[in-house]
């Protein structure tokens, strides 16, 4: 629905000082102050009135101010009728005084009564209120009719440049609010996005610890089950105790690399496959500084592909490679194939999910399926 501009009040935020610079408040006060000075010192030097009278104009002075401030605030509630009826007994006021005596409190009045009408209230109403009130003020003015008319048109012009000047004032305001709770929104945002960076990391490396240790805890279990030797069952013990030992680290790794504090990604893959039997790395391309959330997807990705080898397929060879390409980096994870393990069953299938959610987040794809031979893992993520 098209609002229409007739009957459009000003803004709050218009009719509000709200936003006004101090030095303008300042100054307004000063003005406000040096005319009702000049109003009540008319007032007391007309020698042409009695005692009496005088009183009676500075009676009529405070009345006058008491009822610019109830149409100010009306007003400011957008109350029409409440304003119409203070603006009308503000006039009331000035043409009393004129038939008193008091001429020039009389115009001021007027004036001041054109201007505020045409600045504060809708223009289907400020237009009539402005030109009762410059009619009134060109009947008493007994100045030659052109300067009568440059004074109500200047009087008029200056008004609508007041509502102009408010309004514009008011979109600058709501302008600012609507920024500040856009950065407040921002804000919140990229905390929430580091709260999931931050379980992203910690779901990571515990998945990826704990299901290592799982994997040989629950052989370790079969072994006992079975009668096998202790030797045997010992080395599952020691494995998995390996594996804590490997969770811990990996643990330190992921709160050094949410401090900003990463290994290169070429260490960490090296550090990787030495506690994975027959797995190499091989690098190609020109080495370059991945950012923090891209060189954390190839970690955890590698990490995944390792512990789904030990599961699946002990004792194959696992490749790992790591392309650094002009757009994008590579990591191919393969494996020979093998026997399956006695634990190829366990586990819900998550870990590659997880991983794939986190490149399709950073706008990169992993593979995953059978090869020539055995398994193959790819991520591909920008750079």
């Amino acid at each position: 629905m098209t609002d229409n501009v007739w009957l459009r009040w000003p803004s709050r935020e218009a009719l509000s000082r709200v936003g006004v610079h101090k030095a303008r408040r300042v100054l307004a006060q000063i003005t406000r102050a040096v005319v009702l000075v000049m109003l009540v010192a008319t007032t007391l030097t007309n020698s042409d009135l009695g005692g009496w009278a005088v009183a009676g104009g500075v009676v009529g002075v405070a009345v006058s101010g008491l009822l610019a401030w109830g149409f100010w605030r009306t007003t400011l509630e957008h109350r029409l009728s409440a304003s119409l009826a203070m603006l009308a007994l503000l006039l009331v006021v000035a043409v009393a005084g004129y038939g008193a005596g008091f001429r020039v409190p009389s115009l001021v009045l007027l004036c001041g009564c054109a201007v505020a009408a045409i600045e504060r209230l809708p223009l289907a109403a400020a237009l009539p209120a402005t030109a009762v009130a410059l009619s009134g003020y060109a009947v008493f003015n007994n100045d030659v009719w052109l300067t009568t008319v440059a004074t109500t048109a200047g009087l008029a012009l200056a008004g609508y440049v007041l509502r102009l000047d408010a309004e514009s004032r008011a979109s600058a305001q709501r302008l600012l609010a609507q920024e500040r709770a856009a950065r407040a929104a921002e804000a919140e945002s990229a905390a929430l996005a580091e709260r999931a960076r931050i379980a992203r990391e910690i779901h990571d490396v515990l998945a990826h610890s704990l299901s290592a240790q799982l994997v040989h805890l629950e052989a370790a279990r079969l072994l006992i089950e079975r009668g096998a030797e202790r030797e045997v069952i010992l080395e599952r013990v020691v494995a998995a105790r390996g594996m804590a030992r490997e969770g811990l680290a990996e643990t330190r790794q992921a709160l050094s690399a949410l401090r900003g504090e990463m290994i290169p990604l070429e260490d960490f893959l090296g550090e990787l496959v030495t506690t994975a039997d027959c797995a190499g790395v091989t690098v190609t391309g020109e080495r370059q500084s991945l950012p923090a959330e891209a060189s954390q997807a190839v970690r955890r990705v590698a990490q995944e592909a390792l512990t789904n080898v030990r599961k699946h397929a002990p004792g194959a060879r696992v490749d790992i490679r790591l392309d650094y390409g002009k757009h994008e980096v590579t990591l191919d994870v393969r494996d020979s194939g093998g026997k399956a393990g006695e634990l190829s069953g366990s586990g819900a299938g998550y870990g590659l999910l997880g991983m794939r959610e986190r490149a399709e987040l950073l706008g990169g794809s992993l593979d995953a399926g059978p090869g020539e031979e055995g398994f193959v893992v790819t991520l591909r993520v920008p750079v």
